[in-house]
């Protein structure tokens, strides 16, 4: 998934000397920056001291700022279907990441952008200071009862990531049931807290460093966690001892995060092939070398995908096929491994499963071409082919999971483009399993908001999940599917004299260019916002893969909403949000609707005065950042600034290349451009190839150098472009992080930094940085 940032600029500040940029070139080795058309060049490379800088731009006397970086332009053509495309700039992808040349050029990229921002470091770092100052730095997550213990997460003052910890309960009874008013006891007469893993402690010699998942085996000895300390998402398999964290065996390499344990002495774990593509499932025996390791099952069509899941009965694994339109499953009983994995769905191209289990029945959701927004099946173990219709297809609700306990059946649904929870009782097992009626709703009180599921005891009626709004802090509810009574157990904590009644959350609905209707979810401070077309605004949209983009609290947007700012999301076609239909009509040869959905909120929320298009910033991430760029060749007068962040611009040149990553795998969502009405459709929109000699706004480009799912070329060859033939005097930056992937930088607080980066950006775009003025006047 080629799956945030936020914005930009005016024009380099004035009262920034060269000399400043220079001392801060110190610290990228071997940067070379020449001026275009200037007599001289500077040469700093990582040996040079402070003084050193400092002297060569003495000796040269250049006093006005650097031009901005322009890349060499070296001609390489393209032809297809009789079409002749020129890329000066494919000499940009290099896939070992190792060009001097390349290197170099995103070095200066980098050092530019540390001099254009040097003039509001200082408001940047009293931003990052008011955002960090929000964060409750020692806290920990709402524990998780499994078995004996309660686990949970601890952040620690001062500390980039997380411990994982657990603590015994006291006086533990396996049969007691489980009560939404149980709480883990802290004091000192409780058991201690035991750190399993300390995240800090393992990170402390790499720039990067992330856990994407943690699994405690059956009976709470072991832990398996997956490993990355690169941002490319190739992970690193460990066991360890839960009590002493000691090593069992040797780690498995090269894996995904897709990890489960089957039984206490056994893994399974899915690995990729060259391209990155989830290819093979493998069964890994503790105590014996991966090299034994068997295969379960070795998926070679390279558009499908594995991944890999356990049913909340914890009987069965689940590993699943799946391309954008087709997923069929296997089954792999824990207590007979020695079968392998049997087929559940199979495999019917249009036909997408999910699978889980409970009794002797196996819960199917089920979506095909008839029934696009699902339904919920059943069938019993011994006989897959006998199915029961729990819940029917309704063209009006979109069934988007299910999670099941002994007795009950959790439905998340989605209708008007908002989550429901729907509860229903499930008669005892044994007994026949018929239509389900009269579901229970959980019953949420914001105009807009999100909710997520969360780990559950499978034996107990406790449902337990997350909730929050973009004024409403992510809440932990434990909800009793019986009684219908519901506790919060957590609540993140916002210093700072947060008032979630100071803001207004709205939902907006825009008339796009065929009629249909687009929400709009809006926060902004009640207090402060005008609505008469002066306020600044920031719209975020994504819109692919059937994404859900639900309205969510962030802490840090405090900061913009506390300046003055509204924020708003847009929740255009080829999301999830209003159905599978509303994703089908943003995908394929439909993909443009996405872009005029985009532009319609931003026309609406102009011509409501929420904003004016001097006002006006927009914000997309990875297909959002396609988002982004479309919508800049498509109406850059809309807009003041503008995100791109890693953004997938360079969509023909990809999807034509099968060696990259997830290409093969997404012709199902973009279109086969191998195919000339695909062609000439993407070609049509694809950013890149859509840049032309016109003005701009104030632009801000990011990229990751490890990234898998959007190669740092794309931006790169984006901001190139734009450089060369964009008309205006606004500016671009772009900041390429030499140690992150596709999610940036991995540490809590090096993110608020990237968001107190973003933020300034934009109020720099807008003129409005406070005191020190924002250097693009």
């Amino acid at each position: 998934m080629r799956m945030v940032m936020r914005i930009p600029s005016h024009r380099a500040s004035r009262g920034v000397s060269f000399l400043n940029l220079v001392q801060q070139l110190v610290y990228f080795p071997a940067v070379v920056l020449s001026s275009v058309g200037a007599s001289a060049s500077i040469t700093v490379r990582a040996s040079s001291s402070s003084s050193e800088a400092a002297a060569a731009v003495r000796m040269s006397q250049i006093e006005p700022p650097p031009p901005p970086p322009m890349a060499k332009k070296v001609e390489h053509k393209m032809e297809m279907f009789g079409d002749v495309r020129v890329d000066n700039y494919y000499w940009l992808r290099d896939d070992s990441r190792s060009n001097p040349d390349v290197l170099s050029y995103l070095q200066q990229e980098n050092a530019y952008t540390q001099f254009l921002m040097s003039g509001t470091k200082k408001f940047e770092d009293e931003l990052y200071a008011e955002i960090r100052g929000r964060i409750k730095e020692d806290d920990i997550s709402a524990p998780e009862r499994k078995g004996p213990y309660y686990y949970y997460r601890r952040t620690l003052k001062g500390k980039e990531y997380v411990q994982h910890c657990r603590r015994l309960i006291p006086n533990f009874e396996a049969e007691a049931p489980l009560s939404v008013y149980d709480t883990m006891p802290t004091g000192t007469d409780a058991p201690p807290e035991h750190v399993i893993l300390d995240e800090n402690i393992k990170a402390q010699h790499h720039d990067y460093y992330s856990i994407a998942a943690f699994k405690v085996s059956p009976n709470n000895k072991l832990v398996a966690y997956a490993e990355d300390t690169k941002g490319n998402e190739i992970y690193t398999i460990h066991v360890i001892d839960a009590e002493t964290g000691a090593p069992v065996g040797l780690p498995l390499v090269d894996a995904t995060s897709y990890l489960q344990w089957a039984g206490d002495e056994a893994l399974v774990y899915i690995t990729m092939d060259e391209t990155l593509r989830p290819d093979k499932a493998w069964l890994h025996k503790l105590g014996t070398e991966q090299s034994s390791d068997s295969c379960l099952y070795h998926e070679k069509d390279d558009m499908f995908s594995l991944d890999l899941q356990a049913s909340e009965s914890k009987k069965f694994l689940f590993v699943g096929s799946e391309s954008k339109i087709t997923r069929f499953n296997f089954y792999l009983d824990i207590a007979k491994l020695e079968d392998g994995l049997v087929v559940l769905t199979p495999r019917v191209n249009g036909i997408d499963t999910f699978v889980s289990h409970r009794g002797n029945h196996f819960f199917i959701m089920r979506r095909s071409d008839k029934c696009f927004n699902s339904e919920v099946i059943a069938c019993p173990l011994e006989n897959t082919s006998e199915t029961t219709v729990l819940l029917p297809h309704r063209e009006s609700v979109k069934i988007q999971d299910i999670q099941l306990f002994s007795d009950h059946l959790v439905v998340y649904e989605r209708e008007e483009g908002l989550p429901k929870v729907t509860i229903y009782h499930l008669p005892d097992v044994g007994q026949p399993l018929k239509s389900l009626h009269g579901g229970q709703a959980v019953n949420f009180l914001d105009p807009t908001y999100s909710v997520d599921r969360s780990e559950s005891e499978f034996s107990s009626r406790i449902l337990r999940f997350s909730y929050s709004s973009m004024k409403t802090p992510p809440s932990v509810y434990d909800y009793d599917m019986k009684t219908g009574i519901s506790v919060l157990k957590k609540i993140e904590t916002v210093l700072g004299g947060f008032e979630a009644s100071n803001y207004v959350t709205e939902r907006k609905w825009a008339s796009a260019p065929d009629g249909t209707q687009i929400p709009i979810s809006i926060v902004y401070r009640k207090d402060l916002i005008k609505l008469d077309g002066s306020d600044p605004l920031l719209l975020y949209g994504y819109g692919s893969y059937e994404i859900c983009m639900d309205p969510s609290f962030k802490a840090s947007r405090l900061s913009l909403l506390d300046h003055g700012f509204i924020y708003a999301i847009a929740h255009i076609r080829g999301g999830g949000e209003m159905g599978r239909q509303w994703y089908e009509n943003g995908k394929l040869l439909k993909k443009k609707n996405t872009f005029t959905d985009f532009i319609a909120c931003a026309e609406y929320l102009i011509e409501k005065k929420y904003c004016s298009k001097a006002r006006l910033c927009i914000d997309g991430r990875s297909a959002g950042g396609l988002l982004i760029g479309a919508v800049l060749n498509m109406r850059p007068d809309l807009f003041k600034a503008a995100v791109a962040g890693v953004p997938f611009v360079d969509v023909l040149t990809t999807m034509l290349d099968p060696t990259i990553p997830l290409t093969t795998s997404e012709w199902e969502e973009w279109g086969d451009p191998r195919k000339e009405e695909f062609y000439f459709y993407m070609k049509s929109y694809s950013p890149v190839d859509n840049v032309k000699a016109q003005n701009y706004p104030n632009i801000l480009v990011t990229a990751g150098l490890n990234d898998p799912r959007v190669m740092y070329s794309e931006p790169a060859k984006f901001v190139a472009k734009l450089r060369d033939m964009k008309t205006d005097k606004n500016i671009i930056v772009f900041k390429c992080e030499f140690g992150a992937g596709h999610s940036s930088k991995s540490g809590r607080f090096e993110k608020l930094q990237e968001d107190a980066f973003i933020y300034t950006f934009i109020m720099k775009a807008l003129d409005i940085v406070p005191a020190q003025g924002s250097g693009l006047n």
